[in-house]
């Protein structure tokens, strides 16, 4: 798995302070970044805080470069539809070659579960070049050329490719939708795969926007666990856990 911030808004928090003075001042639209200094801007994004004015922080967005995933993750994160994706097509690239992710917890199952497993990942690819090739000598023996035969094969075999095949995505989110994405996908009921994906977003947000970050994590961090009876009931160690992401281990 790899996560790279590939690109966010120039100077985020001051963006979404200069969205807040708008909402709560008279200033205009040609003054609105005057005498705006870093006190201020702190200001402006505690009382969006205290207040749960939230909508502001829409104006900062964050995209972020990210590999060596599952396809079971990518229908996990793309249920947050307040974010854009692009996301590497089974269509038009041939999967021949795919890596696939082995979940820790097949490895912790031991050697017998891992076996089974990479031999059913193995037989799915198998199965999806064996049938890419009886497909592409079909749709050829129908007139089609060989190059759209191929890519028409590849595009009705990819049914066949696991959940575990690799992928790669650009996922653009806002900071409001972020701090929402951690906190669903911080907890530790979260799958362990897309757990680990939030984690790394947020330690490469945090050190650029601070302010916009400094609640983030799973809802037990800054509140109340909601998942009630289903809790895993280590919201202390949790927030040691992300106090140590956020703000370096001398801090906890």
């Amino acid at each position: 798995m790899k996560v790279k911030l590939l690109t966010h808004t120039k100077d985020p928090e001051k963006i979404v302070a200069v969205a807040a003075k708008l909402c709560y001042s008279k200033s205009d639209i040609s003054t609105l970044m005057d005498g705006l200094t870093d006190e201020k801007v702190s200001n402006f994004l505690e009382r969006l805080s205290n207040l749960g004015h939230a909508s502001p922080l829409e104006h900062a967005s964050f995209t972020f470069g990210i590999e060596g995933v599952s396809r079971s993750l990518l229908a996990q994160i793309s249920r947050h539809r307040i974010a854009s994706f692009s996301v590497q097509s089974q269509r038009y690239v041939d999967m021949d070659n795919a890596d696939h992710v082995v979940p820790k917890e097949i490895y912790d199952a031991g050697y017998s579960a891992v076996r089974l497993y990479e031999k059913s990942v193995k037989n799915s690819f198998n199965n999806y070049n064996e049938l890419k090739e009886e497909l592409t000598k079909k749709y050829i023996a129908e007139g089609m050329k060989e190059s759209p035969a191929k890519k028409k094969a590849q595009e009705d075999a990819r049914y066949l490719l696991p959940e575990a095949c690799c992928t790669r995505m650009i996922v653009t989110m806002n900071a409001r939708e972020l701090n929402h994405f951690f906190n669903l996908r911080c907890c530790n009921r979260a799958s362990r795969e897309i757990r680990e994906v939030a984690e790394e977003m947020l330690k490469l947000v945090y050190p650029v926007a601070p302010h916009l970050f400094k609640s983030a994590g799973p809802s037990c961090v800054c509140g109340t666990c909601p998942e009630s009876n289903m809790s895993c009931g280590k919201a202390k160690e949790m927030r040691e856990k992300y106090n140590i992401i956020k703000n370096g281990e001398n801090d906890v």
